[in-house]
C-alpha cells in the first residue's frame, strides 16, 4: 500500500518529513531503546537533515545507516556519507559508532561484506528514507538491473553498471529497505512527474519494489503532481 500525501511547497513536504523523522525516533526509543534510521542521498533530504539537530531526542539512542553509495573515496563530496556528514552527523551528538557508513573506498566485494556485516545482527529498521530519480530509480537500484526484491536476495548488492556516474555504487536491496517498520519518500520537483505517473499507474519501476508491511509513504510537492 502507497499513501501519497500532497504537499504545495516543498518547504512543506521537508516539514512533514521532520515531523514524522521526529515521531519515528520517539515511538522506537519509547518501545524498544533505539532507533535504527536509514538516509537517503538527494537535496530534498540534504535540507531535511540541516534540521534535525534541533530535535529534542535522546541522540545517544540513534543509529544512521545509508541505502547506498558510490565507489569513490571516503572524503569524496558526490558521497551520501559526505552529503550528511556536511549536513547534519558533523554537527550531531549521535556517538560516532552508531554512525554506518558503507566504506565503499575499499572497493565494491569489500565494501558489500563490510556492511553485510553491520547489517547481520540487526532487524527492521525503524525508519527508512528515500528518494526518486527521473528514471525511477531509488537508493541505487535502477531500471533494468536486479533489484534484489525476492525473499532470498542479499541485504546488500553490488552495482557494476548505473546508468548514472559513478557506475560502480553498493545498495541495499529491495528486499532489506522494506525489512522497515516505516518508508518515507521525499518527491519534489517537475522533474518527478513522469516516475510519479507511472509508479501511480502500477508501473513495475524500481522504487515500486520498496514494499514495507505497513505501507509506503510517499511526500510530494506541488511541482511533482502529475498532470
Amino acid at each position: 500500500m502507497v499513501r501519497w500525501e500532497w504537499y504545495e511547497q516543498e518547504a512543506e513536504v521537508r516539514q512533514a518529513a521532520t515531523q514524522m523523522i521526529a515521531q519515528a525516533a520517539a515511538d522506537a526509543i519509547k518501545a524498544r531503546g533505539a532507533f535504527h534510521l536509514v538516509l537517503a542521498g538527494g537535496s530534498t533530504p540534504r535540507a531535511v537533515y540541516q534540521t534535525l539537530n534541533a530535535l529534542p531526542t535522546d541522540w545517544s539512542a540513534w543509529h544512521v545507516y545509508f541505502g547506498d553509495e558510490r565507489v569513490l573515496p571516503a572524503d569524496h563530496p558526490d558521497r551520501n556519507s559526505v552529503m550528511a556528514q556536511s549536513a547534519w552527523l558533523g554537527q550531531s551528538p549521535i556517538p560516532r559508532n552508531q554512525i554506518y557508513p558503507i566504506p565503499t573506498e575499499l572497493g565494491l566485494e569489500a565494501a558489500r561484506a563490510s556492511y553485510l556485516q553491520t547489517l547481520a545482527p540487526l532487524g527492521a529498521f525503524d525508519l527508512v528514507l528515500l528518494g526518486l530519480g527521473e528514471d525511477g530509480h531509488t537508493a541505487s537500484l535502477f531500471p533494468g538491473h536486479d533489484v534484489g526484491a525476492a525473499q532470498d536476495a542479499s541485504d546488500v548488492l553490488m552495482v557494476l553498471d548505473a546508468p548514472k556516474p559513478p557506475p560502480q555504487r553498493v545498495s541495499l536491496s529491495a528486499n532489506r529497505l522494506s525489512n522497515a517498520r516505516q518508508v518515507l519518500f521525499l518527491v519534489t520537483g517537475a522533474g518527478k512527474r513522469e516516475p510519479v505517473q507511472r509508479w501511480m499507474s502500477g508501473e513495475e519501476i524500481p522504487a515500486a519494489s520498496i514494499q514495507c508491511a505497513n505501507g509506503v509513504d510517499v511526500l510530494l510537492d506541488r511541482a511533482a503532481w502529475p498532470d
